[in-house]
């Protein structure tokens, strides 16, 4: 019976166990710094990788990995597993919420990928500053982040939802750049903020709450009397920011687009000092 139960949590320790072999990061290197042809998300089955586990199973996984999250908040994998078992009823109201829009709808469609296989980063260096996709290019590389980092869906049941899921991971840095928020503490607090009110997921919320505990004096008052409530309003009152095919407004002007989405601008600026992600 135990055996049974505790499949997903050895299948996802070897996955990691993987991930840090010496294999994996010569690929991830190569992937890093060559672009090939554009990925494409086909399915066999449910979809790839997908692990099956029944309600108790997901119960089990989303205690063990908010357990593990709450000790050390930078275990993206258990952030992650957090997050596809408890954010099946989310994801339906975001799919709805895509599927009423019409750019929505051709994301659902079309099921688009942001990697650094899928960017035109020459094309991108070259657009002018103040536009998306050279602010974007920018926020990637003074975080000194990438969106190949971003782990696979593994729990949820659905492949349409799976790939919401995905969609969000995928579009988190965008919304760093769409906030101005850098990688740091705070600024993970507030795209967390942000992200709670605008899709609803457990996984969002429990970030926002217990994010400010890992904050000092000075920051949380400036996310107290600042940043938090701007991120509440704008997360509420945005355009689903799921509903919006991205790779093709890396053209468009930054400002231009915080007007579309009704994003107001940040109330501070804050330096990508600090640079560990939650």
């Amino acid at each position: 019976m135990w055996q049974r139960l505790s499949n997903p949590f050895i299948r996802l320790n070897q996955t990691q166990s993987y991930l840090t072999s010496k294999g994996f990061k010569a690929l991830l290197v190569h992937r890093l710094f060559t672009s090939g042809a554009e990925l494409t998300y086909s399915y066999n089955g449910l979809y790839p990788g997908h692990i099956q586990t029944n309600s108790f199973q997901k119960a089990l996984l989303a205690v063990g990995s908010g357990v593990a999250a709450l000790q050390d908040p930078y275990r993206h994998d258990m952030v992650a597993v957090l997050g596809e078992t408890t954010g099946h009823l989310a994801l339906i109201n975001l799919r709805e919420r895509m599927k009423n829009d019409p750019e929505g709808y051709t994301i659902l469609t079309e099921r688009p990928r942001i990697r650094l296989s899928t960017l035109d980063l020459e094309k991108m260096a070259s657009l002018p500053v103040g536009s998306f996709g050279r602010e974007y290019l920018r926020f990637l590389e003074e975080n000194k982040v990438t969106p190949d980092s971003r782990a696979e869906v593994k729990f949820v049941d659905n492949e349409e939802l799976a790939y919401i899921m995905l969609r969000y991971r995928e579009v988190h840095d965008l919304l760093h750049t769409l906030l101005g928020m850098p990688t740091n503490m705070l600024g993970e607090v507030a795209v967390k903020w942000f992200e709670a009110a605008q899709t609803g997921l457990p996984m969002c919320a429990l970030g926002a709450v217990l994010g400010p505990l890992r904050l000092n004096a000075s920051r949380l008052q400036s996310l107290f009397t600042s940043l938090g409530p701007w991120a509440l309003q704008n997360g509420r009152r945005a355009r689903c920011v799921l509903s919006i095919f991205y790779e093709r407004r890396w053209e468009q002007s930054l400002e231009d687009l915080r007007r579309e989405l009704n994003i107001e601008p940040p109330p501070l600026t804050l330096s990508a000092s600090n640079k560990r992600r939650t």
